[in-house]
């Protein structure tokens, strides 16, 4: 039987009516869900800095470690964790992002290639472990460079490579083909197109992956312990810079070394008190160097930006 046009605008109205309920329902649980991460990623944060603010000083950060924790510092935990991470970006970004762009511009869709995505998919989600594991074989007992910055370094870029070429493939994917069109209506190459406008119009995404894949970096502990990063250290890498030609050494590559993280680790797992107030001072340290590392990401992405609409 049809309905009249009086109870069909009744049964629309309830309709929405329900819809409307239930679109406040999911906002309500979704604001809940955002303030509850919001509140505990704040506590978590703030016991952070009061336990661990205190302890800053010049002295904490040009300080060995000690077996005194008023004495203890970080030099060369942080000074380890940069070189460690310079290692880390000059291995991983140009090798992603050229891996990125080929497979995205240049690679042929065939099966070969459809097979290369699902692993690089699925290496992204590989426990960390496993690739110190990797690089305890690889890197230390087949190429034999010890357990050194090298070592560590690449570990990490193993780590964090297929981030930085799904990074890169999203990235260029999200450009218009128009551009490429347009482009190539005008007589530029594949590579005068790539270099000119899917790189930098790309730029963006890709350093938002990159700088997403080295935070991820800086915090790992699994890979280095595997690859022998050292729990206590005092004594700094040799130094990059010589006094005779040509005035640059490599050997600090092949140094041993401790990260931030793995020094966090030996002082909770102190019984005396002090020791933790100093993680949580190396812990403070640690986020400002992330937050740098997003901050520096963000400027140069500004940058790019500012340009391609000059």
């Amino acid at each position: 039987m049809q309905k009249s046009k009086p109870e069909l605008q009744t049964e629309i109205k309830k309709r929405i009516a329900v819809t409307k309920f239930w679109d406040k329902v999911f906002l309500i649980t979704g604001l809940l869900s955002t303030l509850v991460g919001l509140v505990l990623l704040f506590t978590l944060m703030a016991d952070l800095f009061v336990n661990g603010f205190p302890r800053l000083s010049y002295k904490f950060l040009t300080s060995f470690p000690s077996r005194f924790p008023e004495e203890a510092g970080i030099l060369s935990a942080w000074v380890g964790s940069f070189l460690v991470l310079l290692v880390t970006a000059l291995a991983s970004i140009p090798l992603g992002i050229a891996a990125g762009i080929y497979l995205e511009e240049y690679a042929r869709k065939n099966w070969l290639t459809d097979i290369i995505e699902i692993n690089i998919a699925n290496l992204a989600g590989v426990p960390s472990i496993v690739y110190g594991l990797l690089a305890l074989g690889l890197f230390v007992n087949f190429f034999k460079f010890g357990e050194s910055i090298l070592t560590g370094g690449l570990a990490l870029a193993l780590l964090i490579l297929p981030m930085v070429i799904m990074a890169t493939r999203e990235a260029i994917r999200a450009i218009p083909n128009s551009i490429r069109e347009a482009s190539y209506a005008l007589g530029a190459t594949k590579w005068q197109t790539v270099q000119s406008h899917i790189i930098p119009y790309s730029t963006g995404g890709i350093l938002t992956g990159v700088i997403i894949g080295l935070s991820r970096a800086i915090g790992e502990t699994a890979p280095i312990i595997t690859v022998g990063a050292l729990t206590f250290i005092a004594f700094l890498p040799t130094s990059p810079f010589s006094s005779e030609f040509p005035f640059i050494s490599f050997k600090w590559l092949l140094d041993p070394f401790t990260v931030m993280p793995i020094q966090m680790f030996n002082w909770v797992s102190r019984p005396q008190h002090e020791f933790q107030l100093n993680a949580a001072a190396a812990g403070i340290v640690l986020m400002i160097m992330t937050l740098l590392m997003n901050g520096v990401a963000i400027y140069i992405r500004y940058r790019f930006r500012r340009k391609i609409k000059w």
